[in-house]
């Protein structure tokens, strides 16, 4: 039996060429007027553009692009989440760390998903309910993967998380995973994001290469990850500060299952602007200086104000970065393009009365792939410079 046609919705000839280009989204405003239909796959037609897209009646981002060929089943789900893995393989991720982001949503051609790689574990996280048929489709996929021995979703009731095991197992409380060498404590049940920031995985490498005979200001340090890196790296000193003290109980624990004596270095549970307030009034200035702050901005309404936080946040950072120094200035904010984050440091800098020379200028790592049409898909930046006053 034929399955029933799918609704048409034609869109503005205009995003023809934006959507023939890789863009995968069509916003509520593009979606003309009257036009009705339940979650679920509908053909999208722009000018002689034709997909098939997931609409969702209830979002900002009314389609999600997801083939221009067959409606996505089964076959299709376990087709992506296998070259997905595969592109991880070619690209060595899967040889240089035990944690790395399986699939990347729009990036890997399954727009709202997200799917990362703790050990035998996988953690899927979704950013639509329109995307619930294909959720078993894709877990199917994961735990078909070799070695994999659960596929675990975590969501949030009365404020609280806990997981949900969608095939297999659930984790244990605590995961050590494994990258470049570094290892670090992975907890799926109630850690930010899955479990560890893995977009930042290469970029604490950089720090941890060029750490060598330096002291280090990790601000918003989490569990001490670009810390680890640091110390590991041959930094003489290195501080943490993050509100969460909890979250630096465990830095501490990270010190010490890399064989690092957290004794040695500081961890401050402070709020990141008194701390640096009061380190500029007592005059203290760190060789290194990483800051990556949690997203400033949840929507384009913020942006403005996004900006602004930034160019605040980095003049601070950049007072105590030491003359010679190295500040390394990160975004995880997907409304502030590059180019305005660019724009936030070199206000910082000047506020700061300081030479901001960049030295590095990196983005995701190859597990975040971005589709070429789709500059949203960019959200992390991460810029190092040469500190240098008049």
């Amino acid at each position: 039996m034929n399955a029933p046609p799918l609704p048409v919705l034609e869109l503005p000839a205009s995003l023809a060429k934006p959507l023939a280009s890789g863009h995968p989204w069509v916003y509520r405003d593009h979606v003309p007027k009257g036009f009705s239909a339940p979650p679920g796959f509908v053909r999208i037609t722009a000018g002689t553009f034709s997909a098939i897209a997931l609409w969702d009646p209830d979002s900002p981002l009314a389609c999600r692009v997801y083939s221009r060929g067959e409606v996505p089943g089964e076959r299709f789900v376990f087709q992506k989440v296998r070259a997905a893995l595969a592109l991880r393989e070619t690209m060595g991720v899967t040889a240089r760390a035990t944690a790395y982001r399986l699939l990347n949503g729009e990036g890997d051609g399954l727009p709202g998903f997200v799917v990362d790689r703790y050990g035998a574990f996988a953690v899927l996280a979704t950013d639509t309910d329109a995307v619930e048929p294909l959720v078993s489709h894709v877990a199917g996929a994961v735990k078909s993967l070799r070695d994999v021995h659960g596929v675990v979703r975590r969501r949030k009731e009365d404020g609280e998380s806990h997981l949900e095991a969608l095939v297999g197992r659930l984790p244990p409380k605590e995961l050590v995973v494994e990258e470049h060498g570094v290892r670090l404590l992975a907890n799926l049940h109630e850690g930010q994001k899955t479990g560890l920031f893995l977009d930042q995985r290469e970029n604490r490498k950089w720090i941890g290469e060029i750490a060598s005979g330096r002291t280090l200001l990790n601000l918003f340090g989490y569990t001490g990850g670009f810390s680890v890196h640091a110390a590991r790296g041959g930094a003489t000193h290195v501080t943490t500060v993050d509100v969460a003290a909890r979250a630096l109980e465990d830095a501490r624990r990270n010190f010490e299952l890399n064989g690092l004596d957290p004794n040695a270095h500081d961890f401050r549970a402070e709020d990141v602007f008194e701390f640096l307030r009061g380190a500029r009034e007592r005059g203290e200035t760190w060789d290194v200086v990483v800051c990556d702050p949690p997203s400033f901005a949840r929507s384009k309404a913020q942006r403005e104000r996004a900006i602004e936080s930034y160019a605040k946040l980095h003049a601070m950072g950049l007072a105590v970065t030491a003359p010679g120094g190295l500040y390394a200035a990160s975004s995880c904010t997907t409304q502030v393009s590059v180019e305005a984050f660019h724009g936030a440091v070199a206000a910082a800098a000047r506020k700061a009365s300081v030479t901001f020379q960049i030295v590095c200028d990196a983005g995701h790592p190859p597990d975040h792939p971005i589709l070429v049409g789709h500059p949203e898909g960019r959200y992390l930046k991460f810029v190092v410079g040469r500190v240098s006053r008049a």
